[in-house]
């Protein structure tokens, strides 16, 4: 009972002040401008690169994007923004035993 109540104090001082989700926690933000442009907020890790496919990894899963002429255009240890033509996203999730109980 005690983990419960301390897991929910952070996200009402976040309500309460406002504090959009993505700021405040791990969870990633994925914005998509047209075909062409794409940037990741909140990534772990680059798992894999190729010209045509990129793997990342995030705090709820795996992102996965297919293309072609995919570049790596700008990446700091939080962000990264790709470019290039992309046909799609997925997402494998990572599945959490904890809320199941």
């Amino acid at each position: 009972m005690r983990e419960k109540r301390t897991k929910r104090i952070p996200n009402k001082i976040n309500r309460i002040l406002e504090i959009p989700q993505e700021v405040s926690s791990n969870v990633p933000k994925i914005t998509v401008l047209g075909f062409k442009q794409m940037l990741i907020e909140n990534y772990k890790a680059i798992l894999e690169y190729q010209d045509f496919y990129i793997r990342l990894s995030t705090e709820i899963g795996i992102l996965n994007i297919n293309g072609f002429n995919l570049n790596l255009k700008e990446m700091t240890t939080d962000d990264l923004q790709i470019s290039g033509k992309i046909d799609s996203i997925d997402f494998e999730a990572i599945e959490d035993d904890e809320n199941d109980t």
